[in-house]
């Protein structure tokens, strides 16, 4: 199985372990990874925003930040082109997505026109849902 992971299912497989075990389970049976660079932007934002916020003990936060970089170095990264940009912007309005959840499903897409049998993984019900109606 060939999966394209966004950032909320590998921030609640990380972060939140134990709380989503079909999204774990499906990081873990994955044959190959795929994700937009994207992901890498968001979820260093999500540890800086925790760092300030200091919800997490610091020595934690570094485990779980390496954990997801870990992640992401085994993944197959996609760019944000031009072609990804300009689907995202077309299928947002259509779909009631947010800008960054619009990317990925924009990344999603290009990638499955490329790859047979990719499958989303998110945690994002609306990225889910917009994914599921192509």
């Amino acid at each position: 199985m060939i999966i394209y992971l966004d950032t909320s299912a590998a921030l609640r497989a990380v972060v939140e372990a134990g709380a989503s075990p079909e999204i774990e389970e499906r990081i873990a049976a994955a044959e190959a990874i795929l994700s937009s660079r994207l992901a890498i932007v968001e979820s260093a934002r999500v540890f800086h925003r925790l760092r300030l916020e200091a919800k997490l003990a610091g020595r934690h936060l570094d485990e779980l930040e390496r954990a997801v970089d870990e992640l992401w170095s085994r993944s197959e990264i996609w760019e944000l082109s031009k072609t990804i940009c300009t689907a995202a912007a077309r299928v947002a309005p259509s779909r009631r997505l947010r800008t960054l959840d619009a990317l990925h499903l924009a990344t999603f897409q290009a990638a499955r026109r490329r790859i047979a049998g990719l499958e989303l993984v998110t945690a994002d019900e609306r990225l889910r849902q917009a994914a599921g109606t192509l």
